[in-house]
């Protein structure tokens, strides 16, 4: 069978078997065909979809085609958590410090930037000297240490689908829900853990426009934890606006680190506590959602939650001087305030105007060798249910040029709408599953 007849098969829409799906997986990854071959039939998939027993030999071959880590050595009841992309998602920067502070092992493998969706990679790697190509043994130390490792696919987990997130990122195939479940539960499934809690976003930002799609996305990667003994938990989360105030992978590390120490807007506050207690009960380590809520709490309030991810940072090599005095990060050249056409109330803030308007300012990728400048990024100051009075800065553009920095003024003044009707604020949590 060539991959040739497997691109024929896909294209022609028919259901593709084991044993094709394994030659594409093992081929790619061994790069025995090109890129314009696996993106021929990675768009026919895209195109054409696939069944749920195509998704979970997919996703079974990608986790195969590395090493699978078994973390029970280290803790019998460790927990994951990973999101289906936004924009400012930060979420992860924050939550899993906490969680660690509270007894629960984190081995978490994350992501570079995909689309218009930001990259917990991305901002780590803005911090001087962080390091985030581990090898196993130095993973689990970490781990068995201090509690926490936060890392990018550098080892030899799921590589297939390392290879494939970057091609998909190429080839505007990052709204593919059997793509999307794949990928993510190929990577959970060889990082080790034994729960995994996903925060599936839902909106203009996000991969899954729709709370159905969002709901199918998720149904589906339940069945695949099912059937790889994992005990998988969904969060739909609202996208629709960036969560919390900055977009930009320094702007995001120092907004994180401020809620490590308690300044936290009311929607990262309310993610931060409904996953937090989620885990915790996942873990074991109480059942009462309310009281896990308050120990979350007391880990920021007693600096429990700041200390463990500036530990985090010391051991991963990152320059922990950053961390302390936030003002070291370096700016970008340009910071540009928006300010509002009119007095109103903000009714909508899109997400992927503003992811959009990042990207372009390069705080995200147009090709997968693009570089990432740390520095530019967009700061929102008013959300969905705000006031604005007229000329009122709206948001600051972070640019390394005058004309990217226009560019951006122009995107995010589209991003907004604002009316003369107050407007209430969005729901944050979207349903539990």
């Amino acid at each position: 069978m060539s991959i040739i007849d497997i691109i024929e098969n896909k294209k022609a829409g028919r259901e593709l078997t084991k044993t094709e799906i394994e030659i594409f997986v093992n081929a790619y990854t061994n790069d025995d065909i090109p890129d314009y071959q696996a993106a021929a039939l990675i768009m026919a998939i895209c195109i054409n979809g696939m069944t749920v027993n195509e998704i979970s030999n997919l996703t079974i071959a990608m986790a195969n085609s590395g090493e699978i880590l078994d973390l029970s050595e280290i803790a019998p009841n460790t927990v994951d958590k990973h999101s289906t992309g936004g924009i400012g998602d930060k979420i992860t920067l924050i939550l899993m410090p906490i969680m660690a502070s509270l007894g629960i092992p984190i081995a978490k493998m994350s992501g570079r930037s995909l689309g218009i969706t930001g990259g917990t990679i991305d901002k780590l790697q803005s911090i001087p000297g962080y390091k985030t190509d581990l090898d196993v043994e130095e993973f689990k130390k970490n781990i068995k240490e201090i509690g926490i490792s936060l890392i990018g696919q550098s080892m030899n987990l799921a590589p297939a689908d390392k290879k494939i997130y970057a091609l998909r990122d190429s080839i505007a195939c990052t709204n593919s829900i059997p793509l999307i479940a794949s990928s993510i539960m190929s990577k959970k499934i060889a990082a080790g853990s034994k729960n995994i809690i996903l925060d599936v976003t839902c909106g203009k930002g996000a991969f899954m426009e729709t709370k159905n799609d969002a709901k199918v996305l998720s149904k589906l990667m339940k069945y695949i934890g099912l059937n790889a003994n994992k005990n998988v938990m969904c969060i739909l989360t609202n996208m629709d606006e960036p969560v919390g105030y900055s977009v930009g992978n320094a702007l995001e590390v120092v907004e994180a680190v401020k809620a490590l120490k308690g300044d936290m807007t009311e929607d990262v506050k309310e993610i931060i506590l409904t996953f937090g207690s989620n885990m915790l009960k996942m873990a074991g380590l109480g059942d009462n959602l309310e009281e896990n809520e308050k120990r979350v709490i007391e880990a920021i309030k007693g600096g429990k939650a700041y200390e463990k991810f500036v530990q985090l940072v010391e051991r991963q090599g990152g320059d922990v001087s950053y961390i302390e005095n936030l003002e070291k990060f370096e700016k970008a050249p340009y910071i540009v305030p928006v300010m509002s056409s009119r007095a109103g109330y903000v009714s909508e803030l899109s997400a992927e105007v503003i992811g959009r308007a990042s990207v372009g300012l390069g705080a995200g990728r147009q090709k997968k060798e693009d570089e990432i400048d740390p520095r530019v990024g967009i700061i929102v100051c008013k959300k969905t249910g705000d006031k604005v009075e007229n000329n009122e800065i709206i948001a600051y553009v972070h640019a390394n040029s005058p004309e990217k920095a226009e560019d951006a003024i122009l995107k995010v003044k589209n991003a907004y709408t604002i009316i003369d009707k107050k407007v209430k604020k969005p729901a944050i949590i979207l349903d539990i599953l």
